[in-house]
Formats: structure tokens, sequence, C-alpha cells
């Protein structure tokens, strides 16, 4: 991307076709995971140039499209079986990433962002 997006629809915008479609059903799962736990004041911006979901003025969780990969910022260690799905993923210690030559797994990133939410209760 050449300039900065001002809201998540650009971003997405700048990428391919079907990296959009990804990104887009990415965004939705976060926002699932989010009402889950009826939180008021959710909202969603640009933040460090990339989307974030936001709670109550606070962030919960950016994603964003790399080159070869999606990414999940930040993500805590969770335990248990949660924490056990996640780790193939965790390429840092708060990072979660999916390579974009595979299935991306949107019902854990629906369990990931209502654990984060859920974290904040």
């Amino acid at each position: 991307m050449a300039t900065t997006p001002t809201s998540v629809d650009e971003y997405i915008a700048g990428f391919p076709a079907e990296r959009q479609r990804t990104l887009r059903l990415i965004r939705e799962a976060i926002h699932r995971g989010v009402a889950a736990a009826s939180i008021p004041n959710e909202s969603e911006k640009i933040r460090y140039g990339m989307p974030a979901v936001m709670l109550g003025g606070r962030y919960a969780l950016h994603f964003a499209g790399w080159k070869k990969h999606i990414g999940l910022y930040p993500v805590p260690h969770f335990d248990g079986d949660l924490e056990a799905e996640i780790a193939p993923h965790r390429s840092e210690k708060d990072s979660v990433t999916f390579p974009w030559s595979e299935p991306v797994p949107f019902d854990l990133i629906e369990r990931i962002a209502a654990a984060i939410v859920a974290r904040r209760g």
C-alpha cells in the first residue's frame, strides 16, 4: 500500500480481490467474537497502519495482511485447549499468523476475540 488508509474498508480495498474476501471474513469473525460478550462501544479504526477493533476506546485486537500471511496482534497466552489450538500459529510472544496459502480458521479467530474480551470483563 502506497498511503496509509484512513478506514478499515479502505485498508481492505488495497488488497487483491481474493485477499479482500479473506480479510473481510476475518473482520467479521473478530466482530462476532466481540459481540458475543455484549460489550458496548465497539468500534474499529486504523491504528499503527492496520485495522484495530476497539472496545470502549481501547484496542482489543489488530489484524493485518502481509505478503505471506495474515497477522493478529496482540494475542495473549491462554490456558488449556484454546492455547493448544493457537500455539501452532504463534510467531512471536503475542502475535498469531496464518499463511495466505492455507485455510484460515475463522472459528478460531472468533474464539480468540471472545477470549480477549472476556479477559477485559
